[in-house]
């Protein structure tokens, strides 16, 4: 009898958990089903839409019918797309590596003790809080030529004689969008990686120095090493969101002067929107995704196999 009524209470608490399971599965696609909607709706759906649009020749007003590779081939010859190519890769690889140690050199001082900390850090973060298209524009204002408020102490401080048109010399013009992104994106890399260096415990430094390892190499051999995760993940989205930069450039110098500060999305928009080809921008557009995705594939390789070491 005991034999049996153990059987039947497992059979009820078996039962129970099938029902809890079975209510935490519906409760899970309950949860994730708009989710699901608004990502087929708002990335899926578009993405497809792009692909089918740069296999045809469809302009403002023309569906057009379709071509097959013939927009990317035209691209691929096109030499404002090889200018493009270039831009970008430079744009992106340039503003990253100095956003790292720029971002990276006020994680370290903000993670010090201090008056006014908080503050401080409050402080840092206005550059990424303040719309971008509002930033840039009070940018594109100290670059003007005649207004530049960055000529005017050049000149006040001797440093020049003539006004420098920042925006309007393709090389300088690279340059300056180069520094507002600089600019914009360091708060970003700096309170991310302050809050990893937050998660390494003191006693590992304290432990260094009791050994008598000095700051860089208790910085190279202790900090470094654990904060790599971290910095991996922000380098990647960074790299995403400055690749694919639009507002910031197209603020500035709308791609320009003579096609200089291209990059994918300004040269994308320029077709599709400004000259009604809609398949050629389309085509441009899908052609930074194999970069993207190679880069973020090799990334993430990276960030694995770092994690697990």
């Amino acid at each position: 009898m005991a034999v049996t009524a153990l059987s039947a209470a497992e059979s009820r608490r078996l039962s129970q958990r099938l029902r809890k399971l079975e209510d935490e599965r519906w409760l899970a696609l309950a949860i994730l089903t708009p989710t699901a909607i608004l990502l087929g709706l708002f990335i899926a759906y578009p993405f497809f839409q792009g692909v089918l649009l740069s296999l045809s020749s469809a302009r403002v007003g023309d569906p057009g019918h379709f071509v097959g590779l013939k927009n990317f081939h035209k691209i691929w010859n096109d030499s404002i797309f090889h200018t493009t190519m270039w831009n970008t890769f430079w744009y992106t690889g340039v503003t990253t590596v100095f956003k790292l140690a720029l971002g990276l050199w006020l994680a370290i001082l903000l993670n010090r003790h201090f008056r006014g900390k908080a503050l401080v850090r409050a402080f840092i973060l206005l550059p990424f809080i303040i719309p971008t298209v509002l930033s840039t524009f009070a940018w594109k204002w100290m670059f003007d030529p005649t207004f530049s408020v960055i000529n005017w102490t050049l000149f006040q401080l001797g440093l020049i004689t003539t006004r420098i048109n920042w925006l309007g010399d393709p090389d300088l013009a690279m340059t300056s969008i180069i520094v507002v992104n600089i600019w914009r994106g360091v708060p970003f890399f700096a309170i991310t990686l302050l809050a990893g260096l937050q998660t390494i415990s003191p006693e590992l430094h304290e432990a260094a120095a009791i050994d008598g390892a000095r700051p860089w190499q208790r910085f190279w051999h202790v900090t470094w090493p654990l904060l790599m995760p971290v910095t991996l993940v922000v380098v990647l989205f960074s790299v995403i969101q400055t690749f694919a930069d639009f507002q910031l450039v197209y603020v500035m110098t709308g791609g320009g002067p003579a096609n200089a500060t291209h990059l994918f999305a300004t040269y994308a928009y320029q077709l599709g929107i400004g000259t009604g080809l809609l398949s050629e921008g389309a085509a441009i557009s899908l052609a930074m995704f194999p970069f993207l995705f190679v880069i973020v594939v090799v990334q993430l390789l990276y960030i694995r196999r770092v994690e697990t070491r």
